[in-house]
C-alpha cells in the first residue's frame, strides 16, 4: 500500500466507504436473502475458474473483467439497491487479478461494482422496472416493451458509474492527465454494457417466470460462449506479447551493451504518446514500436555490434541498415500496424540528414518521431560500458537543444511533461555497473559507436537518395 500514490489510496478508501453506505440499508429493509445468496454465489462461481490453478491451466476460461456482468445486471433488475450491491462483492473479491497489489485491486473492484449495481438498481426502481418485470408475484407477465426502458436506463447508469470510477483510478493511481484519463472509456464500454443489459434482462424475466430461477441459468450458456470467444482474443494478444518479448530478448542477447534499452524506449514512447493525447488503442502500438525499434540488429553481424574500437565506414554503413532489416522482419506481423513504419524511420531527422531515406519534417511518420526522442533519451540516461549515464535534466537539455533540427519539438515537449508527471527510473541490468557480476563503479573507456552516443555528438551521415539499395516503403 505504501507504493500506491496518495490520491489512489484516497480513491480506494472512498470507494470502499461508498460501497458500505450503499449496502448499509440491508440492515433495516426486508431483503430476499435466498435470491441474494443465489445470485452472489452464481457470480462468484463464474469468476472462480479463472483463479483456480487446476482449471486455469487446462481449460480455456474467460478472465476479462466484465465477462459476467449479466448476472450482476439481473440482480439490479430483481433486487432492491442495497441487496444488488451485495451480489457483486464475493465474486469481485475472488476474481482473477494479474497485477500487484492484488488485494487492493480486488477491494477496489468490489467497491466500484457494488456502487454501480446499487446506483443502477435505484434508477431501475425509480422508473418502475421491477413492477414492469411482473412484480405482482412469480409467474406474472412482464410489461413489454415498457420493461426495456428501465432496463436500458439501469444498464446505462451502471456503465456511467463504472466509467467514472475507472477514470478516477487511472487519474490517481497512474497519474494520467484529467483530459485523457476518461477519454474513450465510455465509448468502448457502452456497447458491451448494452449487450450485458439485454442478457441480464433475459435472466430476470426467466427468473420471474413460472419456471423459476433454474430457467434463468439457461442464459449463462450463450453468455459463456461469448466470453470464451473474447478470451481467445485475449490469449491471441498474449501470444503477440510473447512474440515481442522473444524478439527483444534475442536483441538483448546479441547486443549486451544495450540490455533493457528496448523495454525502456517502449515505456518512454508510450509516455510521450499518452501526453500527446493519442487514443488508448494507439498507445499500445507506439509502445510496440519503441520496444522493437532495434530488432533489425539481429541482421547486423555480432562482431560489428560488439566491436571495441571505432567503426570503419563500411561497418557504419552496415549498422545503418538495421532499420531496414527490422522493417523487413516485422512487415508480415499485422497487429503491429504503424509500428512497422516507426521501426523503419526512427533514425530520420527533421532536417533530412537522417537515414535510411533522409526524410524531412512531417514526411517522417509521427510514431517514428516519438520513438526517436525516446531512443535518444534512454541512450543518454543509461550507463554504458564506455561512459556513465547523463542526469535526466542534462539529457532533456540536450533534446531541447536539438529540437527542430533533429527531433520534433512536440515530442520533446511531450517527454518533458511526462517526466515532470511520472519521473524516470532506469533499471540496472546485468551488464551495467552496480549489477551483480558487473564491471564495478567506473566502466572502462570505449570509443562510442553509432547507437551509443548522445545526439549532438553523433556524426550525421549524408542523406541517402530515395532509391537507396534495399529501400523499403
Amino acid at each position: 500500500m505504501r507504493d500506491i500514490p496518495a490520491g489512489a489510496r484516497l480513491a480506494v478508501a472512498g470507494a470502499v466507504l461508498g460501497a458500505g453506505a450503499c449496502a448499509l440499508p440491508v440492515l433495516r429493509q426486508g431483503v430476499p436473502w435466498p435470491a441474494v445468496a443465489l445470485l452472489a454465489g452464481l457470480y462468484a462461481l463464474c469468476e472462480w475458474p479463472a483463479r483456480c490453478p487446476v482449471l486455469a491451466g487446462r481449460v480455456n476460461v474467460p478472465i476479462a473483467a466484465g465477462s459476467f456482468f449479466p448476472v450482476l445486471l439481473a440482480a439490479v433488475f430483481l433486487l432492491p439497491p442495497a441487496a444488488a450491491a451485495l451480489v457483486a462483492v464475493p465474486g469481485a473479491l475472488i476474481a482473477y487479478v494479474e497485477d500487484e497489489p492484488r488485494r487492493v485491486r480486488r477491494a477496489w473492484r468490489a467497491a466500484e461494482l457494488a456502487i454501480a449495481a446499487s446506483t443502477a438498481a435505484r434508477a431501475h426502481e425509480l422508473l418502475g422496472g421491477r413492477a414492469a418485470l411482473g412484480g405482482r408475484g412469480p409467474g406474472a407477465a412482464p410489461d413489454f416493451p415498457y420493461a426495456l426502458l428501465p432496463a436500458g436506463a439501469a444498464a446505462l447508469v451502471f456503465c456511467l458509474v463504472l466509467t467514472l470510477l475507472d477514470g478516477l483510478i487511472l487519474a490517481t493511481a497512474e497519474r494520467r492527465p484529467a483530459r485523457t484519463a476518461w477519454r474513450g472509456l465510455l465509448l468502448r464500454s457502452l456497447a458491451p454494457h448494452c449487450v450485458h443489459g439485454l442478457a441480464g434482462l433475459m435472466m430476470a424475466v426467466l427468473w420471474r417466470s413460472r419456471f423459476g430461477p433454474p430457467a434463468a441459468l439457461f442464459v449463462l450458456l450463450p453468455m459463456y460462449i461469448s466470453c470464451w470467444v473474447f478470451a481467445q482474443y485475449q490469449r491471441e494478444r498474449a501470444a503477440h506479447q510473447a512474440t515481442i518479448r522473444a524478439l527483444v530478448q534475442a536483441v538483448d542477447i546479441k547486443d549486451r551493451y544495450t540490455r533493457g534499452h528496448s523495454e525502456r524506449v517502449g515505456r518512454a514512447s508510450e509516455m510521450i504518446a499518452r501526453e500527446l493525447g493519442m487514443e488508448e488503442g494507439r498507445l499500445e502500438v507506439i509502445r510496440f514500436a519503441g520496444i522493437l525499434h532495434d530488432v533489425g540488429k539481429l541482421g547486423v553481424p555480432t562482431r560489428v555490434l560488439r566491436k571495441e574500437g571505432p567503426l570503419t565506414p563500411e561497418e557504419r554503413a552496415v549498422i545503418e541498415l538495421h532499420p531496414e532489416y527490422g522493417h523487413e522482419m516485422v512487415r508480415g506481423i499485422g497487429f503491429l500496424g504503424e509500428a512497422r513504419s516507426a521501426i523503419l524511420h526512427h533514425h530520420e531527422r527533421l532536417d533530412g540528414s537522417g537515414y535510411p531515406y533522409g526524410l524531412v519534417g512531417t514526411q517522417i511518420p509521427e510514431a517514428a518521431r516519438v520513438v526517436a526522442v525516446a531512443d535518444a533519451f534512454d541512450a543518454m540516461t543509461s550507463t554504458r560500458s564506455y561512459r556513465r549515464a547523463r542526469p535526466v535534466a542534462a539529457a532533456v537539455t540536450e533534446l531541447e537543444r536539438c529540437a527542430g533540427a533533429q527531433f520534433d519539438p512536440r515530442m520533446v515537449d511531450g517527454l518533458v511533461r511526462a517526466l515532470s508527471r511520472y519521473g524516470w527510473h532506469v533499471a540496472v541490468t546485468a551488464d551495467e555497473p552496480g549489477a551483480p557480476g558487473g564491471r564495478g563503479n567506473v566502466p572502462p573507456p570505449r570509443p562510442p559507436g553509432p547507437e551509443h552516443v548522445p545526439p549532438s555528438a553523433a556524426p550525421r551521415p549524408a542523406p541517402r537518395p530515395s532509391n537507396a539499395p534495399g529501400g523499403l516503403t
